[in-house]
């Protein structure tokens, strides 16, 4: 067996993906923290910097590496750690490299405030494998920090940025389409292409979700005073028409159709797992339902993968609403109605949630999918209405 300075290496006909086996957790999601350095308006769980309870609440480093130590024996290649902002944890560079020496990649979400020299370094030293991804919500202060709402947020998030260019380290960055900001577009869009050096579109946040701990009615009301109109998303997705259109007949092609009573019809809990800061499982990072969530400090990710989760996914709707609507609805795979949605807005697993029926119906009448003043889960015909859009010529379907 020979070893590199960050990670063991193992002969590649011992390893379970050379013999043919699928693993058990390939993924694995770490919020290290919900505290964070910004305070930003649209954020769904964010908590002070220097907040007492959740600092003492949080897992230890002794913890979060038990936990890094069995998701590498289940066959997991990627982590990604999240939070709040990661990088608050003063044991980040300890668990980084002890990540990094299990041989599995690191994906970062960071606000790149708190990108020092010393950890430009190390992560020239021992790369992360993945893309750091950094958060940016303007080009100018002002905008930046009317949305963090923390004097010199922008300019020392642009400092961490400078450094991850200086040091050579891949990072791409992703925007947030917020009042503050939303003139900013297209000068977003050149920024990042410059300072990245790609050509991929720039993801956004659009949609953006309640808290997720139902903490605070106030906040989320907020929140909800952010979202942007259905007709606004909708002119915001198909500002480049003929891509957009062009994306969706792939995606349609594949995604659509009814979910029937499954109150989870996505891949949640299979092969990936969501570990919350003081140590709860979930299949979902977003989802924070008392019932769908595993306590590591009893358990194991193993027992949590092979005999939690599985029950989990066996919970059936019974809100009569989503039975009439949802259940039967084929723009599912356009709609981002599921089970932590239901929660953060209600407080179940099945309630509709009327912001994003009104959007997928919408975006479904632009596409062609469905006539003025249809509903989805009235259609009898939508496989044939989608083979006609997939088969389309492109560009044939532009407005």
């Amino acid at each position: 067996m020979e070893n590199s300075p960050y990670a063991t290496r193992i002969p590649v006909d011992r390893t379970a993906v050379w013999l043919g086996k699928q693993p058990l957790l390939s993924t694995l999601d770490m919020e290290l923290t919900e505290r964070c350095n910004h305070n930003c308006i649209h954020c769904y769980i964010n908590l002070p910097a220097d907040h007492p309870k959740a600092g003492s609440k949080e897992l230890s480093t002794k913890a979060i590496k038990e936990i890094l130590d069995e998701a590498a024996a289940l066959g997991c290649l990627t982590v990604r750690f999240t939070g709040g902002e990661p990088l608050l944890r003063e044991d980040f560079k300890e668990i980084y490299v002890f990540t990094r020496k299990l041989g599995m990649a690191v994906i970062l979400f960071t606000n790149a405030t708190r990108i020092t020299p010393d950890l430009a370094a190390l992560f020239t030293r021992i790369p992360p494998g993945r893309e750091i991804e950094v958060s940016v919500y303007g080009t100018s202060p002002s905008a930046y920090e009317a949305v963090t709402r923390v004097p010199g947020s922008f300019q020392r998030a642009m400092r961490g940025i400078a450094l991850l260019r200086k040091h050579n380290i891949p990072f791409g960055v992703k925007g947030a389409l917020l009042p503050p900001n939303a003139g900013e577009t297209d000068q977003f869009e050149t920024w990042a292409a410059a300072v990245t050096g790609s050509r991929q579109p720039v993801p956004y946040t659009v949609l953006f979700d309640l808290r997720g701990r139902r903490d605070s009615p106030e906040k989320n009301r907020r929140i909800k005073r952010l979202r942007p109109t259905p007709r606004q998303v909708l002119e915001f997705f198909s500002r480049r028409k003929s891509r957009y259109v062009d994306e969706m007949k792939s995606y349609c092609a594949k995604f659509m159709g009814p979910p029937g009573k499954r109150v989870f019809s996505c891949g949640a809990g299979i092969g990936g797992a969501s570990v919350d800061a003081y140590g709860r499982v979930q299949p979902c990072l977003l989802l924070r339902h008392p019932e769908t969530g595993y306590d590591l400090r009893t358990g194991s990710l193993k027992g949590a993968l092979t005999n939690f989760f599985p029950k989990v996914r066996e919970k059936r709707a019974a809100d009569p609403a989503y039975l009439a609507r949802c259940a039967r609805c084929f723009l599912k795979g356009l709609c981002d109605q599921c089970p932590a949605k239901s929660w953060m807005e209600h407080g179940t697993l099945d309630t509709p949630v009327d912001f994003l029926c009104e959007l997928a119906h919408a975006q479904a009448r632009y596409l062609g999918l469905l006539k003025a003043e249809e509903k989805g889960w009235t259609v009898e015909n939508w496989r044939d209405r989608i083979k006609k859009f997939a088969d389309s010529p492109s560009g044939a379907d532009e407005r």
